[in-house]
């Protein structure tokens, strides 16, 4: 760790550990979360842990997702958040920001010192593919985990995400082996959970939950499962994605383009009242 980064605090000790509990004693539902004000709102809604999505972070930013934005970047967004909200944050660090193990351990360093308690490590190279290989994401969890450690919070909870059926790597019927080898692989380098995007076959999801040594991360989709489905099937944890930013910006272009067409605001029915967001916010 760096001689001028201060440790985490208590309350930064005491969420992850909050975060480890919730993800041991329940199914976590993350509606996740792009900036400061989308952070607040879900979490006045009830969610106990605040998941970031890296699409939606990019986008406020005037990025595209896919590893598009700086180490940097995605950690100032986390510092925001994480002040914005009273409840456990946990990052979406897309790829770790470089190639490296050094680079993965820098990325958790950072976040650490924004005041997150956890992340979401991919194993893509870039969207599409190609993976790193089993070996090669193992040791880059590894760096993740003893990067935690030095950085004074080794209850970082580390998500590590695989690719392999989002991206349709690999023959088909191979994929459920491959994604049960790279589990075995990244428990052993100290991932905690294990997140399996672009897998929404609950028949699937059983048998990766049934062979898993760590607990399983699926995303929810429009007209999939719902969360009793997918708890049913034995996920533990289930994110939104993009979907929340997704749905934001879809009521924007709706209500744009009503009071541009029509002169009328109809979309506004509903919304929360300014004096409600505002007040959610500390500064």
């Amino acid at each position: 760790m760096h001689a001028d980064t201060p440790l985490p605090d208590a309350a930064t000790r005491t969420k992850a550990l909050l975060l480890r509990r919730l993800a041991a004693e329940s199914v976590l539902v993350l509606p996740n979360a792009w900036d400061a004000a989308s952070a607040t709102v879900i979490a006045a809604a009830g969610a106990p842990v605040i998941a970031t999505t890296s699409g939606g972070v990019s986008w406020g930013l005037g990025r595209g997702d896919g590893q598009q934005l700086t180490r940097d970047q995605m950690t100032d967004a986390a510092r925001r958040i994480a002040a914005a909200v009273d409840v456990p944050v946990t990052v979406d660090v897309e790829g770790g920001y470089g190639p490296g193990p050094e680079d993965v351990a820098e990325t958790v360093r950072a976040i650490v010192a924004a005041g997150a308690v956890g992340i979401n490590l991919e194993d893509s190279h870039a969207p599409g593919g190609p993976l790193f290989d089993t070996a090669a994401q193992a040791a880059r969890l590894r760096a993740a985990r003893e990067a935690a450690a030095e950085a004074g919070l080794p209850e970082l909870v580390v998500n590590a995400r695989t690719d392999v059926y989002l991206f349709g790597i690999g023959e088909p019927e191979g994929r459920l082996d491959d994604v049960l080898a790279r589990a075995a692989a990244y428990a052993e380098a100290g991932a905690d959970s294990l997140f399996v995007p672009g897998l929404v076959d609950l028949d699937a999801l059983r048998a990766v939950c049934a062979g898993s040594p760590l607990p399983v991360n699926a995303m929810a989709v429009p007209g999939g499962p719902t969360v009793a489905e997918f708890a049913e099937a034995g996920v533990r944890r289930i994110s939104l994605g993009t979907a929340v930013a997704q749905a934001a910006y879809t009521a924007a272009q709706r209500v744009a383009a009503e009071v541009l067409a029509k002169g009328t605001f109809g979309g506004l029915d509903g919304v929360l009242g300014f004096g409600d967001v505002n007040s959610l916010l500390h500064g």
